[in-house]
């Protein structure tokens, strides 16, 4: 049995975030406007098997078609010299934006982007006009996450331990 501790944060205000950029013009993040369900399901796939991401292995071609097309969901793909070097997804929820996947490629891990991206996120969730953005990350995550959070000026409003 693994003990995990999911932990939930938000950022009430956009005045609350903390950016950072990356100075290197080969780093770009672009909205991927034509949605492509196995898009997602690559980004989801190339981000998250280190970290257990599991939940949506199963889905069939079908549940990720309509997650994808699914005008709620906006997908974010950064690039480091034209190669695929991680990604966000954002979901408008009644007045609120959840940042629901977040992270980069193995390769990128490391390099200082994970800053610079959290910072377009949360940049490109306060363009929707939210009340407040949140997201979750636990101890399957990198290490770092819940640190990278909290450095852009996201805080914890709750934390719940389960075991998997």
């Amino acid at each position: 049995m693994t003990t995990v501790t999911t932990t939930y944060l938000q950022m009430t205000e956009r005045t609350l975030l903390r950016p950072k950029v990356c100075a290197d013009p080969r780093f770009r993040v672009l909205e991927a406007t034509v949605r492509q369900w196995r898009v997602n399901r690559f980004l989801y796939q190339l981000v998250g098997a280190d970290w257990e991401w599991h939940d949506r292995l199963c889905w069939t071609d079908k549940q990720w078609q309509a997650y994808a097309e699914d005008e709620s969901v906006s997908t974010f793909v950064a690039y480091y010299d034209g190669s695929p070097a991680g990604y966000f997804e954002l979901a408008d929820r009644r007045q609120e934006v959840e940042i629901v996947y977040f992270g980069l490629a193995p390769p990128f891990i490391g390099r200082g982007f994970g800053r610079a991206l959290l910072t377009r996120t949360i940049e490109e969730a306060w363009k929707r006009n939210p009340s407040r953005v949140w997201v979750h990350t636990c101890t399957l995550d990198h290490p770092a996450a819940l640190h990278n959070y909290q450095a852009r000026g996201m805080v914890v409003y709750r934390t719940e331990t389960s075991t998997a």
